[in-house]
């Protein structure tokens, strides 16, 4: 059994939806109070009052990750609302398809800027409070899509995903004195809302390539998260997770296909 995470606060960027709804929504099951943070102040909103609803304590936050002013603004809202910073989870990210013929420097940008710069600005500015306290957590949102493994379309997306990790490594030594800990999830294919439109053909070919033969839940997602975050991993820095129900174990479609013969 974890060391309660009752009355921590807790950030989750990109909470609105997806992945980072699902860590929302756990650490606040948990008893954390959560900063509910999205672009969309009408979106984190909802997100907040799903939480609550379900009797937990959430407050919305509207900022942009790419924005310095809107990070530090975020920080300074939870140290008001919530009384300091226990965890930061650096979710927010994004991916629009572009193969690299098609892909424009500006494309290439936005993917950059929201999840790579994103996850520096967001980290740099829960620092100071964080420091304050004489812990922390911080865990990132990565993926198996870029350190691990590619997929076509998802070049900018795969950089940043891999850079992530990159600023992990580094940032988990810096921080090491000051009792912070770096880490990073790596999801696989995860039923979120944003695969609602692509259809039950393309969903079955998702599932057929996982050992498992599902999708992952954001749930998966967030307990790993939850774990990352708590005291017993307290000596854990620098590391990734990947959770992706064995989807980049087998070497060939033949060995899925061994698999059930």
């Amino acid at each position: 059994m974890l060391t309660s995470i009752a009355g921590r606060s807790v950030i989750v960027t990109g909470a609105s939806k997806g992945i980072g709804k699902g860590i929302a929504r756990v650490f606040a099951s948990k008893g954390a109070k959560v900063l509910v943070v999205a672009r969309d102040l009408k979106a984190a909103q909802a997100a907040a009052d799903q939480i609550k609803s379900a009797g937990g304590q959430a407050t919305p936050c509207a900022a942009d990750v790419t924005s310095q002013a809107d990070m530090e603004r975020m920080a300074a809202m939870a140290v008001d609302k919530h009384g300091g910073i226990d965890v930061l989870c650096a979710n927010a990210g994004i991916f629009p398809a572009a193969k690299l013929k098609d892909m424009t420097a500006e494309q290439w940008d936005e993917v950059l800027n929201t999840n790579l710069k994103g996850t520096f600005l967001a980290v740099k500015a829960c620092l100071p409070a964080m420091k304050k306290k004489g812990r922390g957590r911080i865990v990132i949102t990565s993926s198996i899509t870029g350190p691990i493994t590619g997929s076509p379309g998802w070049s900018h997306y795969a950089a940043s995903k891999a850079g992530q990790l990159g600023f992990m490594r580094t940032a988990a030594i810096e921080l090491a004195p000051h009792n912070i800990t770096v880490n990073a999830v790596m999801p696989g294919n995860i039923k979120t809302e944003g695969l609602d439109g692509l259809g039950p053909d393309y969903l079955k070919k998702m599932s057929d390539s996982v050992p498992q033969k599902r999708l992952g839940s954001v749930e998966d997602i967030a307990y790993s998260a939850l774990f990352f975050a708590s005291d017993e991993a307290a000596y854990i820095t620098g590391q990734t997770l990947v959770i992706d129900g064995g989807q980049v174990l087998p070497e060939s479609l033949t060995a899925l296909e061994e698999m059930d013969s």
